[in-house]
């Protein structure tokens, strides 16, 4: 019996990734194939090169500071960030490596924003397959390929249980991040508590003020060609607000419709396992908070061991 891993869309809330496939390695459970969109997409590609190590000891080491360093801020044509940083980034790890290449045969799912279709991406330069799927409408800039603009597959199938199951999977465990987006993120319950406390929250704002000071710092000087007025801009993205600044609306806004789009897939094309780490309550940008995040997504796989090995 062959199994497929299909890797959710949900920014942050991907390092939970790590923690379901460290769970299934430590109870020797092979995974045959495996389909990824947005993060889902390039944990896969790690994981699926036998690169995992590397990743989680990236994600482990992450903090505001090194968030803030992938910032290749652009003049919003297509996308507030270029997304040139993180092409370097697996890169390193890839080189000129084909999907064709992986040790577990892998492919991603990115959007067709033109034609709003869903594209599977089965061959090809790896990076250039997980560039194209994490491409976050209105925050990447779209990545050309074939006269075609791809986005973020989550448009379409933030859980691409199908897309493993044609591969060739006979049990398909999926890995749901939007379960528990709509009405629990930091923002939500700020808001729910507002009155009680905002002098904590007042507190807590100075504090993350001094904490990113040194990175705001750095960020200046590396975009010192932009405006004063951009700048400040930027700044005001770092710092915890009870208002929701720019990847706050955007990030919740494409949540809601995967939150919808995943319960409609999911009736569809219904996975053997569905495992769905709590983690609603991280925004967009909370890779910062990945030891809480794997270990959530470890710990839910951990509960349903039993049941995956009784089907295997």
């Amino acid at each position: 019996m062959k199994i497929g891993l299909a890797l959710g869309s949900g920014s942050a809330r991907g390092w939970a990734h790590i923690g379901v496939i460290r769970a299934l390695e430590e109870a020797n459970i092979k995974v045959d194939y495996i389909a990824g969109t947005s993060i889902g997409a390039f944990v896969g590609a790690f994981y699926s090169s036998g690169n995992l190590d590397y990743l989680e000891k990236f994600a482990l080491g992450m903090d505001w500071k090194s968030i803030i360093s992938f910032f290749d801020v652009g003049f919003p044509i297509r996308g507030l960030l270029d997304g040139e940083k993180i092409y370097q980034l697996v890169s390193k790890q890839f080189l000129k490596k084909k999907i064709e290449e992986t040790k577990i045969p892998f492919c991603t799912v990115a959007t067709d924003l033109i034609a709003g279709e869903e594209v599977v991406i089965k061959s090809g330069n790896i990076v250039d397959a997980v560039r194209a799927s994490i491409s976050l409408p209105g925050i990447f800039t779209p990545l050309k390929k074939d006269e075609k603009y791809l986005v973020d597959g989550g448009l379409v199938n933030p859980v691409p249980v199908d897309v493993v199951q044609k591969m060739g999977a006979d049990i398909t465990i999926a890995v749901d991040l939007n379960h528990d987006i709509v009405g629990k993120t930091e923002l939500a319950d700020k808001n729910n508590k507002s009155i009680k406390a905002n002098s904590g929250n007042e507190k807590k704002d100075k504090i993350t003020y001094v904490n990113n000071i040194e990175a705001i710092q750095s960020l200046k000087h590396k975009y010192h060609e932009l405006e004063k007025s951009a700048i400040e801009k930027i700044k005001n993205w770092t710092i915890i607000s009870d208002e929701p600044n720019i990847f706050d609306i955007i990030g919740n806004s494409i949540n809601i419709m995967e939150h919808k789009i995943t319960q409609i897939n999911l009736e569809i094309s219904k996975p053997d396992i569905l495992i769905q780490p709590s983690l609603g309550h991280l925004k967009l940008l909370d890779f910062n908070k990945a030891e809480s995040t794997i270990n959530e997504g470890y710990a839910k796989t951990k509960n349903i061991i039993d049941e995956i090995k009784r089907r295997h």
